[in-house]
């Protein structure tokens, strides 16, 4: 209570410290993105192998979010303390390892400077308290789920699932809607997307998204309400088909590759958190409702 008193007497230093708490969280993010995937990637591997082999399989290095230790993968070089400081480590070294002298990947401070930034703007939004907790831990997981679905045409149910659960359990306190409209929100999301799935499966023969999107919208059911799905969809649709076309006129994209679609949905459900209700509200003064 002393702690969020502090904090509301002092914006500089409560923005300021959620700002550095979210490069700090970005930092761990690169780590989660990269391993993530490919300790399921294992998991399954594991599995099959149990399955179609009485044999055990070879042993593998441990591999999980903490070990191995982090290393350049040019020479191995082993990343020290003062060398993993949030963008400030990938400027002091010119974005190069200081072993080998080989680039550093842009993506890194990249992603560490989004995740301070998105973090300053929820505070500057929410304010000290449990719905700036809440929000704060939803964008850092979307911030993930964004880049592992970029990269892998992957939404881990490690990450939707817990948070769908958190969501349920968030609305029991009335963080951001009543436990009715959380409940009607998750399930409504899942089976609208899933029944728009079968359909088009039906019609075309082919797979027009994943289960981890239907999962994912759930998730926003469950945090935000049903309320919020139409508003979800329509701009994730929107940006989705905007991106879509101009990576293929103006990028040369194979028309015939997929598009992950959670980072549309992941982005559009991050706006309807944060301006949802002003959104609606323009739209309403807008159509003259």
């Amino acid at each position: 209570m002393f702690l969020i008193q502090f904090l509301e007497q002092n914006p500089v230093i409560f923005l300021l410290f959620c700002t550095l708490i979210g490069l700090s969280v970005g930092s761990f993010l690169n780590v989660v993105i990269y391993r993530l995937p490919v300790m399921l990637e294992r998991e399954w591997r594991a599995q099959c192998h149990e399955l179609l082999d009485s044999t055990p399989p070879p042993e593998e290095e441990l591999f999980d979010l903490a070990r191995p230790a982090s290393r350049c993968p040019h020479c191995g070089h082993l990343i020290r303390a003062w060398e993993n400081i949030p963008v400030v480590s990938y400027l002091l070294l010119r974005g190069r390892c200081s072993d080998c002298g080989k680039g550093i990947s842009l993506r890194y401070p990249v992603i560490e400077g989004v995740t301070g930034l998105l973090s300053l703007i929820v505070a500057w939004h929410f304010g000290p308290g449990w719905q700036l907790l809440a929000a704060l831990t939803l964008t850092w997981a979307l911030i993930a789920l964004t880049m592992i679905d970029y990269d892998q045409q992957l939404l881990p149910d490690n990450i939707v699932l817990p948070l769908l659960w958190l969501g349920l359990l968030a609305s029991l306190w009335g963080l951001f809607v009543t436990p009715e409209e959380a409940i009607i929100g998750a399930a409504a999301g899942y089976l609208s997307l899933w029944s728009i799935f079968q359909l088009f499966r039906l019609i075309t023969g082919k797979e027009g998204m994943g289960y981890g999107d239907f999962k994912l919208f759930a998730l926003f059911g469950a945090w935000l309400g049903w309320q919020s799905l139409f508003q979800i969809i329509l701009l994730s649709s929107l940006v989705g088909a905007l991106v879509g076309v101009a990576m293929i006129l103006f990028l040369g994209r194979d028309r015939s590759l997929p598009i992950p679609f959670g980072p549309y949905l992941a982005a559009a459900g991050w706006i309807s958190l944060m301006w949802g209700e002003s959104i609606n509200g323009l739209y309403l003064n807008w159509a003259g409702l």
